[in-house]
């Protein structure tokens, strides 16, 4: 099942994606896609409905991220051996914590806006995972029944602010638009394997990132039972699981950032494609 939120920004409506592909309207049965629809128990009775029953949506409505109301997003660093290999960055013994503000959550095509002063703003594509049941000191083989589903996120990062303001990742990974999520939440039945995912990020339509979750340092199930061990993971908190190598500041000899007008375009395989147009804060 693929759920969507959709409609303009701050009134996104609840949807789901039918048989063809065609987006219904939820908003019968469901107020929004948030933490509380998204037990097993809740979203058996969202899968349980006839699609063409729904009310079909007209038109492109925009897309919105595919999670409201999101309470915390978890992102872990450097967990790719190849980019971390390509940012010279040793292999984590433990995975790498770091938080994205809500407030930089943006649908999945949805303009990335840099900020004033920005020089060093990178791509990065990544699994996001969705919480569905809440997880607390739970076991790597029992981790994944607490996931509702997964989808596709632009981990947008500004690298000066992230590694020269001084102080924690977060302030390069938190600026407005920079978390970029969707187009769907894809319920985890639909993705038996969250280890065996092909991706790729381009930018203005060159191929930049290739990458598949088999190489993932820590696998997702290993993630959630590191983060359930440190704090409760809620319903509707999202984690996103770090990037393959091809970002620009990996490249070589020279850095390559993005600037006004690019064109980046995201694909997890099974989960989507997002594409957002970088703009620059007035």
């Amino acid at each position: 099942m693929k759920l969507v939120r959709y409609g303009e920004r701050g009134a996104e409506k609840p949807g789901m994606l039918d048989g063809d592909g065609a987006l219904r309207d939820l908003s019968a049965h469901v107020a929004d896609i948030t933490g509380d629809v998204l037990s097993d128990a809740a979203l058996d009775k969202l899968r349980a409905l006839d699609p063409a029953s729904l009310p079909l949506v007209d038109g492109a409505p925009r897309i919105g991220a595919c999670v409201g109301n999101i309470g915390k997003f978890l992102c872990i660093g450097l967990n790719y051996s190849d980019h971390a290999a390509e940012t010279g960055a040793a292999i984590p013994e433990h995975p790498i914590l770091f938080f994205k503000a809500n407030s930089a959550v943006v649908g999945p095509n949805d303009d990335v806006s840099m900020p004033r002063g920005s020089t060093h703003t990178d791509w990065e594509v990544e699994l996001g995972v969705v919480i569905g049941t809440t997880a607390k000191y739970v076991s790597k083989e029992s981790a994944l029944d607490h996931v509702a589903g997964y989808c596709v996120v632009n981990d947008v990062s500004e690298r000066h602010f992230q590694t020269q303001l001084t102080g924690q990742w977060t302030k390069g990974k938190s600026c407005d638009t920079f978390g970029p999520t969707g187009p769907w939440l894809v319920t985890r039945d639909e993705v038996p394997d969250p280890q065996s995912l092909a991706m790729s990020l381009d930018v203005n339509g060159k191929r930049m990132q290739t990458g598949n979750t088999a190489t993932m340092i820590f696998t997702v199930a290993e993630i959630i039972e590191h983060l359930s061990s440190l704090m409760t993971l809620h319903p509707g908190d999202v984690i996103t699981t770090g990037t393959p190598p091809g970002v620009g500041m990996g490249i070589k000899p020279e850095p390559v950032y993005l600037k006004k007008g690019d064109v980046m375009e995201l694909t997890i395989e099974g989960l989507g494609h997002q594409r957002q147009t970088v703009t620059e804060d007035a």
